[in-house]
């Protein structure tokens, strides 16, 4: 008795899979070299204290140099709190909500006001 053994089939599952691994391949390779633009975040040091700016493709796109939502024109007491108040704005803005900042804010922060 003989066996005949067809591989035409298995070659096309083969042929098929390496197209399919090479598409995917190129796919990742693609997305992972585009290069994606995040905001930066760098903190200024004002007459009174402490501030910050939130840079988008080395651009400035916010100057902050006193405490957002307090009565007085007051700086932040310490880089630290300037830049703890800059992160929660850039974590709004990719969030696509309003980047002000409340009183709340400030408090769950520890901001020193």
């Amino acid at each position: 008795m003989t066996t005949i053994i067809n591989n035409s089939n298995a070659k096309f599952f083969q042929n098929k899979t390496w197209k399919n691994l090479f598409f995917i391949l190129f796919f990742l390779l693609l997305t992972g070299c585009s290069k994606k633009e995040t905001l930066q975040v760098a903190s200024i040091k004002t007459a009174t204290g402490w501030g910050y700016t939130i840079l988008y493709k080395n651009k400035i796109i916010i100057k902050q140099s006193i405490i957002p939502f307090i009565s007085e024109n007051k700086s932040f007491n310490s880089e630290d709190d300037a830049l703890k108040v800059a992160a929660l704005v850039v974590k709004k803005l990719n969030q696509n909500t309003s980047p002000s900042v409340t009183k709340n804010d400030l408090i769950l922060l520890k901001i020193k006001m």
